[in-house]
């Protein structure tokens, strides 16, 4: 696949920016219908105190905006996405900050609910967000050849390494 052919949106995978919108609208939904509305299957928040919640929560989402700062930082310093493979910054790390960022937030409020529904709707839109991952290295594999086969072999794909 040649580079100059590869267009911006031609890196993603399809839907994907549906997908990225409809899924924290519908996980939002069901945390609310579950936690307030219904309550069927929050019943570990019996057991668990409340400022308990509140530190795990503000705990994944502060470590989830730093990865999705870090991220831009390192990806979109310029409009356009790279014609070369960045391996610096946040990226050193782990392979998908922004998409493990955003992950953490779904976990965040999880922590908070515990909703035992919304944590079987986290594990659906894990595998969807996998499989976003997957579409999308494959053309980064496409693109860069043995040097991203290296690097992927170097840096983890979700959970971050520091040495």
């Amino acid at each position: 696949m040649n580079q100059e052919k590869l267009r911006d949106h031609d890196r993603e995978a399809p839907h994907s920016h549906l997908i990225q919108g409809l899924s924290p609208v519908i996980f939002i939904l069901i945390i609310i219908l579950d936690s307030v509305v219904f309550q069927w299957s929050t019943m570990l928040s019996n057991f668990i105190p409340f400022l308990v919640r509140i530190i795990l929560l503000i705990t994944f989402l502060s470590f989830a905006i730093l990865l999705i700062q870090l991220s831009h930082k390192t990806l979109f310093h310029e409009n356009n996405p790279s014609n070369t493979l960045i391996t610096s910054g946040i990226l050193r790390y782990v392979r998908n900050p922004m998409y493990l960022g955003i992950l953490m937030i779904y976990i965040a409020f999880i922590c908070f609910s515990l909703s035992l529904i919304a944590l079987v709707l986290f594990i659906m839109i894990f595998i969807l967000y996998n499989r976003l991952v997957n579409y999308e290295e494959n053309i980064l594999e496409q693109l860069f050849g043995e040097d991203y086969l290296k690097y992927k072999q170097k840096v983890p794909k979700w959970i971050p390494t520091l040495f």
